[in-house]
């Protein structure tokens, strides 16, 4: 229990919990997206994948828990962290301090971050086997549908946008923030980021289109 109250009430404890749970996400965005990859494969192979997941029973509970406490966590000591910061800073600086290792992408994840989780919501909503009967139909007749409707589909594609835009600053910064710092390594960190970010987002970007494409 001490180690819970002294890391809550540290800026450095929050900023490792937030790295911690923000690594867990990006692992399950990657295996994801692995996963959905398997449209590639063809309709019957992305019912399988879907199939096979779901078939995990209780395993798949006990993760979707999981991340949804990583997810409460990870949203609420960002948003402690938030306004921590601005209480410290009332007034904005007169200056652009980006030369600092800030960038567009560093200083917008409070708000790419909230619009991605109003993201989750709508995706979950949509998609997520606890809330759409998926008994009549399966899941590339259900993706199919919610493709197909070009509201939803602008914001799917918007939302993968944000999501890349997110990961990018956010797998370095984690890294950074548990201990994979050194001057020689570094570059070598942030350049995997951005490639995983390009990844992530092409991949999520290209499967509604390989769905319609295949309806």
């Amino acid at each position: 229990m001490n180690w819970v109250r002294q890391t809550f009430s540290t800026s450095i404890g929050k900023k490792q919990l937030m790295a911690v749970t923000g690594l867990l996400f990006l692992l399950f965005l990657a295996t994801h997206l692995l996963g959905n990859l398997s449209i590639y494969g063809g309709a019957a192979a992305f019912i399988d994948y879907a199939t096979r997941l779901h078939a995990l029973g209780t395993l798949l509970v006990v993760a979707e828990v999981g991340m949804a406490v990583s997810l409460i966590i990870h949203v609420s000591t960002a948003a402690v962290l938030f306004f921590e910061n601005r209480r410290a800073r009332p007034v904005r600086y007169a200056a652009d301090r980006s030369a600092g290792g800030r960038t567009l992408s560093s200083q917008t994840m409070p708000y790419t971050g909230l619009l991605i989780l109003g993201f989750i919501g709508v995706h979950l909503a949509t998609f997520s086997h606890h809330i759409v009967d998926q008994t009549t139909r399966n899941i590339f007749q259900i993706a199919v549908a919610v493709f197909s409707q070009k509201i939803y589909l602008a914001i799917y594609l918007l939302g993968v946008i944000l999501v890349a835009f997110h990961v990018g600053h956010g797998l370095w910064s984690a890294l950074q923030t548990v201990g994979a710092s050194h001057p020689k390594y570094t570059p070598f960190i942030h350049k995997l980021s951005i490639v995983f970010a390009v990844i992530v987002g092409i991949g999520f970007f290209s499967l509604p289109l390989v769905i319609l494409i295949m309806r």
